[in-house]
């Protein structure tokens, strides 16, 4: 399989790249399949697959006590992913996230995508569990992306765990991870998360994709800052259309962003969602023009499950 940073290198325009959500369980795969079919006449090189950690539900026992018991509402990363090299003969790149995971069931997972011919993968922390103030990890597992980039990095050079193995066959794993044009929301300031984001590239992280934004002149900013830190591996942008009203006041919250003023206040104009849909639409899509005027390598779209609006921006530009 073809990784994400040779496609980048390779190509001769912005690429068209998108994410996507796993079915909830119970679901079936061909719901996803009927939400990607249409964004493929765009000749994605990659789509992206999220990993959504497991969440507690507390349930009453017949005694009275309240037993808190595991969900996972979206598993079958691994297998959405080969799934979708298979229907589709285009690379996947799964999320690995450090939530939820014990170093061995992460290698073990990394151990899967190697033999399934899965190379590329986004490195992340993840979110902390709804029910809880904040992020804690799996006793055994990474507390940081770092800890979790070095486990990789390790992997690719053929380092395992088990350190008493002969002759282990190094992993070749080319390893995106994430970068905020805002800043984290944990960082103090964005000088120190750049120092960071500095630390995962020298850790050995090939590319960069960012946390949605809708002010272009802070990504323009963001990439800057990171040339001047000295930052040189490829930075790509992600985008999320508004699709709602109330998005306007849902995304800042969730997501530590911010709503131009001229966005917000054309959505406050709106009567109804579907007007609101239409303005996110034109606002992506000038966006996006702005984007490829600047030269970026990629327009990464995060579609949380629908295509049809992702369909009506890549139509426009590609």
């Amino acid at each position: 399989m073809t990784k994400v940073t040779e496609y980048l290198k390779n190509a001769k325009q912005t690429l068209f790249s998108f994410e996507i959500l796993p079915p909830l369980k119970g679901e079936s795969v061909h719901h996803l399949f009927d939400s990607i079919e249409p964004l493929m006449e765009f000749k994605p090189p990659f789509i992206d697959v999220t990993y959504h950690r497991e969440e507690y539900v507390y349930k009453l026992r017949e005694n009275g006590l309240l037993e808190k018991t595991v969900t996972r509402k979206r598993p079958g990363t691994v297998g959405i992913c080969a799934a979708i090299m298979n229907r589709f003969k285009v690379d996947a790149v799964p999320h690995v996230i450090c939530g939820g995971f014990t170093k061995e069931e992460t290698e073990n997972a990394l151990i899967d995508l190697n033999f399934l011919g899965i190379d590329n993968v986004l490195l992340l922390r993840g979110d902390p569990i709804k029910s809880e103030p904040g992020f804690t990890s799996e006793p055994g597992g990474h507390r940081y992306a770092t800890e979790l980039l070095h486990q990789v990095a390790q992997l690719n050079q053929g380092k395992y765990l088990d350190g008493d193995m002969i002759s282990p066959v190094p992993t070749n794993f080319c390893i995106g991870v994430a970068g905020y044009p805002e800043k984290h929301f944990e960082a103090p300031n964005l000088r120190i998360d750049l120092r960071y984001l500095k630390k995962k590239i020298e850790m050995g992280a090939n590319y960069i994709v960012t946390q949605m934004f809708f002010d272009n002149q802070k990504f323009f900013d963001f990439v800057n800052k990171c040339r001047e830190e000295g930052i040189t591996v490829p930075i790509i942008p992600g985008l999320k259309p508004l699709t709602t009203r109330k998005q306007t006041t849902v995304l800042p919250r969730i997501f530590h962003i911010d709503i131009p003023d001229e966005l917000a206040d054309e959505v406050e104009k709106c009567k109804n969602d579907a007007e609101a849909r239409k303005v996110g639409i034109e606002w992506s899509i000038q966006q996006s023009k702005e984007l490829v005027a600047f030269g970026v390598p990629v327009l990464h779209y995060y579609s949380m499950g629908k295509s049809d609006n992702i369909k009506a921006i890549a139509s426009a530009l590609f």
